[in-house]
C-alpha cells in the first residue's frame, strides 16, 4: 500500500468516499462564485498554481486553462493516481504526493496558492502558513476557501458534528496573521435527492446527517463559506 506522508492529517470524507465527494465537487457553487472572487483579488492568468489539497484533482483542469503552470500537492497517494488521470492530457499540470507542511515546489516560484476546504481550522496549521510564505513569489497571493460554521443550517450542522471548532478561535487565529476576509453565499446544487442525501452522510456524523437530511427540502442546500487571502 502506498505510503502516506508523515504529517498528512486524514480526510474524514474524500479519502474514505472518493466517489462521493466527486458528487459534492460538482455540486458546490455552480455560479463559480469563489473563482470569481478569487480572480478579483489574483488572477492567475499566465502564472503558476498551487492547488494544496487538491484530491482527485477537480479544479485543476479549470486552473490549467489559464495558467502557465499547475502544481495539485495532495498527501494521499490513491487520490493523487485518480488526478494524475484526471489531468493526463493536460501538459502543464503536475501533480505531487506530499503535504502543506512540506511543499514540493522552490521557494518564490507560486504565483497563487489555493486551499478549498482542506486547511481551515486555524490553530495547528502554522507549518504550512510558514511554507506558503517560502514558495509566494512577490505580488502573490494565497486563498483558502472555509466552511462558515456561524451561518445558517450547514454551519449549524458543522458545529454539531465537530464541537471543538471555535468560531471566534479560528477568526482570531487568521486575522492576527493578516489574512483578510470575504463571505460568499454558495449553493450545493445536486441532480438526484440520493446524491444529495449521501454528500450529507459523508460531511456530518449519523445522527447530525440524518438531522441534515429532515431539515433539507428539494435538491439544493445553502453553504455559507469564508474565502480567506494574504497578499505576499
Amino acid at each position: 500500500m502506498p505510503r502516506i506522508p508523515q504529517g498528512a492529517i486524514p480526510s474524514p470524507n474524500i479519502w474514505h468516499h472518493p466517489q462521493v465527494y466527486e458528487l459534492e465537487n460538482r455540486a458546490i457553487d455552480p455560479d463559480k462564485a469563489v473563482e470569481k472572487a478569487i480572480r478579483e483579488v489574483r488572477p492567475w492568468d499566465g502564472g503558476t498554481v498551487l492547488d494544496i489539497g487538491c484530491g482527485t484533482g477537480y479544479h485543476l483542469p479549470e486552473y490549467a486553462a489559464s495558467a502557465t503552470r499547475v502544481i495539485g500537492v495532495e498527501p494521499h497517494p490513491e487520490l493523487v493516481e485518480l488526478a494524475v488521470r484526471r489531468c493526463r492530457p493536460l501538459a502543464n499540470v503536475q501533480v505531487c504526493t506530499a503535504t502543506a507542511q512540506a511543499l514540493p515546489v522552490p521557494d518564490a516560484s507560486v504565483d497563487v496558492a489555493v486551499a478549498r476546504w482542506a486547511y481551515f481550522f486555524g490553530p495547528g496549521c502554522e507549518p504550512g502558513l510558514r511554507e506558503l510564505s517560502r514558495v509566494l513569489r512577490r505580488g502573490g497571493a494565497a486563498f483558502v476557501v472555509d466552511v462558515d460554521a456561524a451561518k445558517g443550517a450547514f454551519g449549524a450542522w458543522f458545529l454539531a458534528s465537530v464541537p471543538s471548532y471555535s468560531v471566534p478561535a479560528v477568526e482570531d487565529f487568521w486575522s492576527r496573521r493578516g489574512w483578510q476576509r470575504r463571505e460568499l453565499d454558495l449553493r450545493m446544487a445536486f441532480s438526484s435527492r440520493a446524491d444529495l442525501e449521501a454528500v450529507l452522510r459523508i460531511e456530518f456524523t449519523p445522527r447530525v446527517a440524518a438531522r441534515a437530511i429532515r431539515e433539507t427540502a428539494g435538491l439544493e442546500i445553502a453553504y455559507p463559506a469564508v474565502l480567506r487571502w494574504r497578499r505576499y
